[in-house]
């Protein structure tokens, strides 16, 4: 998307806020709880304590306590907003079917978590607002043919209502995050390495900028609330509660019918229309030694390892989910046995893509490099997801792509260098701050680097490889990249010296 290149020029990928919106959210929920711990400890729960104690806080200790409260009032809207980005920008990315729709449905009871909790906290401060919500609220449920009387009618005047009331949703505000805590859990059960927490300069920036927003411009109160009274003048917080006027206006069973419709609406979206998947990965036990590799380097906890069951002399092997399998590849850039070197035998890795097999890859990168001719001659390899390599206009460079960058062991650049298939390879694929597969690209640069297994030999010239990890939107760029590496390749393979390891290092 064009935001989050834009936002990539000043911030990079790596504190690009639209890369890193799960982890902002944790972030924003961990200063919900400590501000709140805080708030809590001065709260009183009495009637008309209440507001009288948020006062207190808000005005008398402004330094502390009324940041306090800003700051758990800014980062419960700072959790909201980075919740409906991350659903619109997985939607958006098309990362909510197929076997990601767990995650994706999941999140709907999150949604409606952070809502309650929301509501809850806007009843404690018990302003005028507060008055307004608690009614407007006990009105809608009322409607629902589930409790023994109206609850409403609590707020009917001030002798109907006690000091338990504050009790209540007391506990409610405390139990409902730590359920929605639980919930968050069983949200990623299905990814591995999740991120909890963003960079460390994108949260502390994060927190300078609630800080500020909280000294300058601190959450206040309402006038207090009033039972006696109708509130006919509200400063409505249209942020948090724009539904309201509209359930006053259509009514609470239009109300609950466009509640329904609509989270049925998001849980179903998964399989409107369902994606079609062209086949998971699959183990061939007689090259499978059970090291794991795929296991570990699996986004999405397809892959696990169990006992070995063919009575080979080996203690694990793997197993494929393929409910859970997004049929990215990166198991089969992961496998050392997926080697293009391998003439005796058919190329069968141990693990490996149904459709898009390492045979074919190879019989794709010895076709597409047949053609080329020259001293400069680049083969591109790039992804589904990224730009499309084979379309663009570069003499003498041919291009393969795969599911995702991640698929391609690095014994392929080997092959191809070594056997003089091309002169130089670049390596292309998603953006490195938001791989569509999540770890492709960091896998892959960890596999040059030499610090994840199977890495790339040391024999192979570094200076030989080029890549830019672009998103689909910038073609002329990749296209620039690869001239420029083109042109900078030695003509003669003799007059590159063997890297040194800081060589290589330097070079990604």
């Amino acid at each position: 998307m064009w935001s989050e290149d834009c936002l990539d020029r000043p911030f990079g990928p790596a504190w690009n806020p639209l890369y890193h919106l799960g982890g902002l959210g944790f972030f924003y929920y961990w200063v919900v709880a400590v501000s709140g711990i805080y708030v809590y400890i001065f709260f009183d729960t009495g009637l008309s304590e209440a507001y009288e104690s948020v006062e207190y806080l808000t005005h008398d200790q402004w330094y502390l306590g009324g940041v306090m409260r800003s700051l758990h009032r800014y980062a419960s809207d700072g959790m909201v907003v980075m919740m409906l980005l991350h659903m619109l920008r997985e939607f958006a990315l098309d990362r909510h079917r197929g076997s990601r729709w767990f995650t994706w449905v999941t999140g709907m009871p999150i949604l409606w978590l952070v809502i309650i909790c929301g509501i809850t906290g806007y009843w404690l401060v018990w302003d005028m607002l507060a008055q307004y919500v608690a009614i407007g609220t006990t009105e809608w449920l009322d409607w629902l043919p589930i409790f023994g009387e109206s609850i409403a009618r609590n707020f009917l005047s001030p002798e109907l209502l006690d000091d338990r009331f504050f009790t209540l949703m007391v506990f409610l505000h405390i139990a409902v995050p730590l359920i929605l805590l639980l919930v968050l859990w069983i949200h990623l059960q299905r990814v591995t390495n999740p991120e909890y927490f963003p960079a460390r300069g994108l949260a502390l920036g994060s927190l300078l900028m609630l800080l500020v927003l909280s000294l300058i411009w601190p959450a206040l109160s309402q006038a207090p609330a009033d039972l006696a009274r109708v509130p006919t003048e509200l400063g409505i917080d249209w942020y948090y509660l724009a539904v309201y006027p509209l359930v006053d206006e259509w009514g609470a069973g239009t109300g609950w019918l466009v509640a329904f419709l609509g989270s049925l609406l998001l849980v179903v979206l998964p399989w409107l229309p369902p994606l079609r998947g062209g086949g998971a990965a699959v183990v061939n036990l007689e090259n499978c030694n059970g090291c794991t590799r795929c296991a570990v380097d699996c986004p999405y906890a397809a892959i696990v390892m169990a006992p070995r069951s063919d009575g080979r002399p080996f203690e694990r092997e793997a197993v494929v989910n393929t409910k859970l399998c997004v049929e990215c590849g990166l198991c089969a850039g992961a496998c050392p046995t997926a080697t293009p070197f391998r003439r005796a035998k058919a190329l069968a890795p141990g693990i490996d893509l149904a459709d898009r097999p390492l045979a074919e890859v190879r019989r794709q990168v010895e076709a597409a490099s047949a053609g080329l001719t020259g001293q400069r001659r680049v083969l591109l390899f790039g992804c589904d997801r990224s730009v499309p390599v084979e379309q663009l206009p570069l003499a003498e460079v041919a291009a393969v792509r795969l599911p995702c960058i991640g698929a391609l062991p690095p014994s392929f650049i080997d092959y191809v260098l070594s056997r003089n298939l091309a002169d130089g390879v670049f390596l292309s694929g998603c953006n490195s701050g938001d791989c569509h597969n999540r770890f492709g690209v960091h896998w892959t640069q960890e596999r040059l680097a030499g610090t994840r297994d199977p890495h790339l030999r040391a024999r192979v010239s570094r200076e030989r490889i080029g890549q830019l990890w672009v998103s689909a939107r910038e073609r002329r760029r990749l296209q620039d990249a690869v001239q420029i590496f083109q042109d900078g390749l030695p003509t003669d393979p003799e007059d590159t010296p063997p890297p040194t390891r800081e060589k290589a290092e330097e070079a990604l």
